[in-house]
């Protein structure tokens, strides 16, 4: 009996192994394959960086419209609309050594200079960078005869590909992107047509007629699409004090991702062949990648993924602003973005970073005190609670009776160290002695030029409210600066608690990061 059960196995093996490359070779021979990144230098040692690109476009990746009842499905409009810009950016970076992974969101309108000056823009939107690129490469192909319709529009995507990669690259002070995987908004509902019903969780009801999403407080299951709408919703008339912005969509995504591969884990998917087969003809439609992605060895990384290897960020921006034309951007400190993605993930040449939450060094025994002369009202709490949670001595949070326009750290006698280590847990921010500071207390004024770095993001609860700060202090050390008339934008209002149980209450979480291996709940 032994013998024959073993030879089951073994046959099942053999089975499953000869199934898995056949349709591994078929996935290889239908995917498009993109030439985009042919020749680009990359990471070292191993360590992969993957840009992933989720493009507005309601066409199929060979520019061909939809059929009317995917449109129907989508509630995003018809063929018309959308364009040729990458809505979704999002670097997934993949430690060699089998450290956990780390994928970061980059805010589709960030306002970053363009390396290429497509169609004469060197400035504009991070997204705009794909169909400015787009555009201009059809403009070379007008008159070019020999290319069928599948040809031009593929020639005009890898431009675009191109250029955006190009793009994400500088913003993140030459960051080696390995690959890309480049997805249409129909394909990712095809994807979620094969794993509905998925679970995902927020923490208040919320609906919104623009997307069509739906949805009530805590943990619900939801189709295919829902699943666009809960990934595109940005508004909510019906509860204008969500106060729902773009940034919020990006956490959605986020979310969405770490619950579809824990559900991709938990329901077995990897290993039942009927669904593995739907997900690979998904791949094949509409979806692209670069000419050197291994698909069979990326296929096992996400497999290891699924179990919670993980962990979400989003890049922080300064504020909302316009551009030139009047357009809303977001401003960014560049700087500051480039000392995060070195703080999480490294050069990205090779050498990974510590974790997120061993970054900085050591608290000395000093008393932190943080001064809020930013605008935004709370910040000095939020930050004192963030740094004791991480090991400091919590002092006095108070409010400057006027703004300034940049941050620094003073130290009092003895505390210098501690001043350094605290300047690079806060993005480089200056130091000085502070005449006024007392011996063993460190002072931290926080301008209007201060973003909550992603390492020290408090978890925000879903109960709301928060601490106020006392009034009447002032920054008595340094020069009082300018006052803003905005308070701008931090991350930390878009922290969550992860994972969530039943019903959305928060069980804990890593701070500032949505991790894998559950059901993140989420505004």
């Amino acid at each position: 009996m032994g013998k024959i059960a073993v030879g089951l196995v073994s046959a099942l093996v053999l089975s499953t192994t000869a199934y898995v490359w056949a349709e591994y070779r078929s996935l290889v021979n239908g995917v498009y394959r993109s030439s985009a990144l042919d020749g680009e230098a990359g990471s070292l040692n191993g360590d992969i960086n993957i840009l992933i690109m989720g493009l507005d476009s309601r066409l199929d990746e060979n520019g061909n419209p939809l059929p009317p009842d995917i449109y129907n499905a989508l509630h995003a409009g018809g063929a018309s609309d959308g364009g040729e810009n990458a809505n979704v950016l999002m670097l997934l970076h993949v430690p060699a050594n089998g450290d956990r992974a780390t994928s970061i969101s980059i805010p589709r309108d960030d306002y970053v200079n363009l390396p290429g000056c497509p169609d004469g823009q060197c400035k504009g939107k991070i997204k705009q960078a794909y169909g400015l690129a787009f555009d201009a490469k059809s403009k070379t192909l007008v008159n070019q005869h020999g290319l069928d319709s599948v040809q031009r529009v593929q020639q005009e995507r890898d431009a675009a590909r191109k250029e955006e990669i190009d793009t994400v690259r500088q913003l993140l002070s030459g960051l080696p992107v390995d690959h890309f995987a480049e997805v249409t908004l129909v394909s990712f509902f095809q994807i979620a047509q094969v794993v509905q019903p998925i679970t995902v969780c927020v923490n208040e009801n919320t609906q919104d007629s623009y997307s069509g999403a739906n949805f009530h407080q805590g943990q619900q299951q939801i189709n295919a699409s829902q699943a666009v709408a809960f990934v595109r919703q940005r508004r909510d008339y019906v509860h204008p004090e969500l106060n729902f912005t773009d940034l919020d969509r990006e956490r959605r995504q986020q979310a969405f991702i770490a619950s579809l591969a824990y559900q991709l884990k938990q329901g077995g998917v990897f290993t039942d062949p009927g669904k593995l087969s739907q997900l690979l003809n998904v791949a094949k439609q509409n979806i692209a990648v670069d000419s050197n992605l291994d698909l069979l060895s990326l296929a096992r990384q996400a497999s290891n993924l699924t179990g919670g290897n993980i962990a979400f960020y989003m890049l922080p921006i300064q504020r909302f602003g316009t551009d030139p034309a009047g357009e809303d951007v977001n401003i960014v400190n560049v700087p500051q973005i480039q000392a995060l993605v070195r703080q999480l993930i490294g050069s990205g040449t090779g050498s990974s970073a510590a974790s997120p939450t061993t970054t900085a060094t050591s608290p000395s025994g000093g008393v932190v005190d943080v001064v809020n002369a930013n605008g935004r009202s709370g910040l000095a709490g939020e930050l004192e609670r963030a740094l004791a949670a991480r090991g400091y001595t919590q002092g006095a949070a108070s409010t400057a009776s006027s703004n300034r326009g940049y941050s620094v750290i003073y130290y009092g006698a003895g505390e210098h160290t501690a001043a350094s280590a605290l300047s690079t847990l806060l993005g480089g921010m200056t130091i000085a002695q502070g005449q006024h500071v007392s011996a063993g207390h460190v002072r931290i004024v926080l301008g209007t030029d201060f973003v909550m770095p992603t390492v020290v993001m408090p978890i925000v609860s879903t109960a709301g409210g928060g601490t106020g700060t006392g009034a009447g202090s002032t920054a008595s050390d340094g020069a009082a600066g300018t006052t803003s008339s905005s308070a701008g934008y931090t991350p930390a209002a878009y922290a969550v608690d992860t994972p969530a149980a039943p019903g959305g209450t928060p069980t804990g979480g890593v701070a500032g990061a949505i991790s894998g291996g559950g059901i993140p709940c989420v505004k």
